[in-house]
């Protein structure tokens, strides 16, 4: 059987990134996707999987995800393949031409049309909250008619199920994300702790940085990238001029550094709005290092509080006391660790998304 996955964006290096391509590869699948960075393919490891580009999108908000919503309606791939996934927020408008059919939702139902509409309102001028109030309306819209298209719904949590029945009124499945245990290990509790994301405004690295200004005998990391003219270069802008000394920021790194971070880190710390799964900290786990994480969303169906790190309230004083609680003994948690980074290795992963595509495949038929 021949797959396609079709993708937003492949640039910065992310999650979801990593699941498509790590599924395209144990698949035998082509990658469908617009904007194409192949320098942060290699620096994943994932040159060998095919990927095909759309085309480039236009860099600026909204038109940016219009321009992607376009691409993904107008293409037909239809004769080429006998299955197809979706993945991230605007792919699934090839989804009426393309069947049989599933949405693997790594963050979706889109967070700017519903949960993240109000936050990231606040953040834009007059003349930029007028422009996305006229884009989100009509084009919240026009994603869900796409959506009647989708057969099936995977979630990448409980916590995204819980959204895509809230907003979507769909029923899904949880299939959790992989993480190629075999490839991390641990070294040494070094003297920094390490953080791992996209610099967006949602992943509220400023509460991690604020935390750590007010801790000066510890050290942070943090990796992530950004793509320019877009918000996140706003927000990294943002953020490197609020840098004290005890916090470096040094953008993506290649996957054989990042693992060589979380190697020889001491621990790890995830601040985002509601992560939908938070791949970053069971890598850490996978790394036998505690995870100091929010107490929302995926994070609390990945991180066990007490035994793996600790939970705490998006707060700097929580932060802090959470940082040096873990800081006095993060060796103690290792073996915990480890034993649920078990829990969403890729062989996991893979079962659970072969059972979904034949049962979707089951599915589809009986309706034809």
């Amino acid at each position: 059987m021949k797959i396609a996955i079709f993708h937003d964006y492949i640039g910065a290096i992310g999650g979801a990134d990593k699941l498509v391509l790590t599924l395209a590869k144990e698949l035998n699948a082509d990658v469908i996707t617009t904007d194409l960075d192949m320098n942060t393919v290699k620096m994943m490891g994932f040159d060998s999987v095919n990927i095909i580009s759309l085309g480039r999108t236009v860099k600026i908000a909204p038109f940016k995800q219009i321009s992607a919503s376009l691409m993904f309606a107008m293409c037909d791939f239809s004769k080429n393949y006998d299955f197809f996934i979706f993945s991230n927020n605007w792919a699934h408008f090839a989804a009426r031409k393309h069947k049989p059919n599933l949405l693997y939702c790594q963050s979706t139902p889109v967070r700017v049309f519903y949960d993240l509409y109000d936050v990231y309102l606040k953040q834009q001028s007059f003349f930029s909250s007028l422009l996305f109030r006229i884009w989100a309306a009509p084009h919240r819209k026009i994603y869900e008619h796409y959506m009647d298209d989708v057969c099936v719904i995977i979630a990448n949590s409980v916590s995204i199920q819980k959204r895509v029945q809230k907003y979507l009124k769909r029923t899904s499945n949880v299939v959790y994300p992989p993480v190629d245990i075999s490839r991390f290990r641990f070294e040494e509790y070094g003297d920094f702790w390490l953080s791992v994301n996209r610099l967006y405004p949602e992943k509220r690295v400023d509460l991690q940085i604020e935390a750590f200004r007010r801790l000066p005998g510890e050290k942070l990391v943090i990796v992530g990238g950004y793509a320019e003219a877009d918000r996140s270069s706003t927000c990294a802008n943002d953020l490197i001029k609020k840098l004290p000394e005890n916090v470096k920021l040094i953008g993506q790194v290649p996957e054989e550094e990042l693992i060589l971070l979380y190697a020889r880190c001491k621990a790890f710390i995830i601040t985002s709005i509601e992560e939908p799964f938070g791949m970053a900290a069971v890598e850490a786990m996978a790394s036998g290092k505690p995870v100091v994480g929010v107490r929302e969303g995926g994070c609390m169906e990945t991180i066990v509080n007490g035994s793996t790190g600790l939970l705490v309230e998006p707060e700097v004083p929580d932060i802090i006391n959470a940082i040096n609680i873990i800081s006095k003994e993060p060796a103690r948690y290792k073996e915990k660790c480890l034993e649920q980074a078990r829990k969403f290795s890729v062989d996991i992963f893979l079962d659970n998304m072969k059972k979904e595509i034949n049962e979707a495949m089951l599915k589809t038929a009986k309706h034809e």
